[in-house]
């Protein structure tokens, strides 16, 4: 595999137009057969390794790529120019202006803090599994609370898996997915946990000692007052990913991220704007900018409706490339964000992801349910992770 950065480089970014991958043109990020084609042998020419291995996808993998039969026609900017071939060389150099680009968008964040130090307010003692509720510093003089699971009994150093699982719209926040309350489809942190993963579910600003939204919102804003909500969230994430590596068992090369609805939204930007993240599942977050609420004031605000937005969210699935990515989508339905409507997102960062997968690990499993994940997807959810940061 191509070299990344170690701590927060950017990942590739998916393309756009949704055409039949049989009669599609392969231009500037619109994908085709022969578009893929062309590149995979390009990189082989030069000598870049494609990988092949059969052991990191899942048997069902040709199931979430298969297009569907009327996708629409979104217009998406190219993800580079000046050539139809896309090579390394060319996507390595458009890669890091992209990452740059977005982290431009959000605006600034300080930098994190250094200690990874943890105050345990809570400890329970399940039967297979250790779950300990924990406060740390986010930003520079600010706490955070977030559950901490590891299964039980001896584990030698850097040996298991980390998860960052991050939880929905819900006012019991960390309470679900950490399996402390709720139904067990909702208790994604606990069961990962019980399957072997150590897995760090973060409390999202917006629920951290205010008293609504917007008053997390306002708060945010006085301290920075030229920064996106979005980044917030994605620099939360990345402090709950420091304090899970900071964990002695696990293994800082099997990294992953999960979240539904507000979750999958921070899961889609930590796994394309922190490339210790190694394989990703998002759950109903909205893929295009127009299908959920991304232009609320704690994500992009209402500047993403103003006609010179440039930025788009198949840059961050090429950003992602060539990690694992798999999107839950419910099609219709009160809520729904996701669907046949999101392919030309996965469609226009498919080139970027034959540079060095053939075939990728990326698809959109699409159970046309509405947007609560369903309960018989939860066994396909957890392999997808589990194939994908195998030893």
């Amino acid at each position: 595999m191509i070299l990344r950065h170690f701590l927060d480089a950017g990942v590739l970014d998916f393309g756009p137009h949704g055409h039949s991958t049989q009669t599609a043109s392969l231009r500037h990020g619109c994908f085709t057969f022969s578009t893929v084609t062309a590149v995979v042998l390009a990189v082989t020419a030069a000598g870049i390794p494609t990988v092949r291995a059969a052991e990191k996808r899942v048997s069902w993998l040709a199931e979430v790529q298969t297009p569907p039969a009327t996708a629409p026609e979104t217009p998406l900017a190219p993800l580079w120019t000046g050539t139809d071939v896309l090579t390394q060389e060319i996507w390595s150099a458009r890669r890091t202006v992209l990452r740059n680009l977005w982290l431009d968008t959000l605006g600034p964040m300080p930098p994190r803090p250094e200690s990874t130090a943890v105050r345990v307010l809570r400890t329970d003692d399940l039967p297979d599994v250790t779950r300990e509720l924990i406060e740390y510093e986010s930003e520079p003089g600010l706490q955070v609370q977030a559950y901490l699971l590891r299964p039980k009994g001896p584990a030698a150093a850097r040996s298991r898996a980390g998860i960052v699982a991050l939880h929905p719209t819900t006012t019991e926040t960390i309470e679900p997915i950490a399996g402390v309350v709720g139904e067990p489809v909702r208790q994604l942190g606990l069961k990962l946990a019980q399957r072997g993963f150590v897995v760090i579910c973060p409390r999202c600003f917006l629920w951290q000692d205010v008293t609504n939204y917007q008053d997390a919102v306002n708060r945010f804003r006085q301290r920075h007052p030229r920064t996106k909500g979005m980044h917030k969230m994605l620099y939360d994430a990345q402090r709950a990913l420091d304090i899970l590596l900071a964990q002695p068992d696990v293994d800082p090369s099997r990294i992953g991220a999960i979240g539904h609805s507000l979750g999958a939204k921070e899961a889609l930007y930590l796994t394309a704007l922190d490339d210790r993240v190694q394989a990703a599942v998002a759950s109903e977050g909205g893929l295009g900018l127009t299908s959920t609420n991304w232009d609320a004031p704690w994500y992009l605000g209402p500047e993403i409706r103003e006609p010179g937005f440039a930025r788009n969210h198949h840059e961050l699935i090429a950003l992602i490339a060539p990690r694992p990515f798999l999107v839950i989508a419910g099609e219709e339905g009160n809520g729904a964000a996701d669907g046949d409507r999101s392919w030309p997102y996965l469609q226009a960062a498919r080139p970027v992801y034959a540079l060095e997968t053939s075939p990728p690990a990326l698809g959109i499993l699409n159970h046309r349910s509405g947007h609560s994940l369903p309960a018989d997807l939860i066994p396909r959810v957890f392999e997808w992770l589990e194939v994908s940061l195998a030893r």
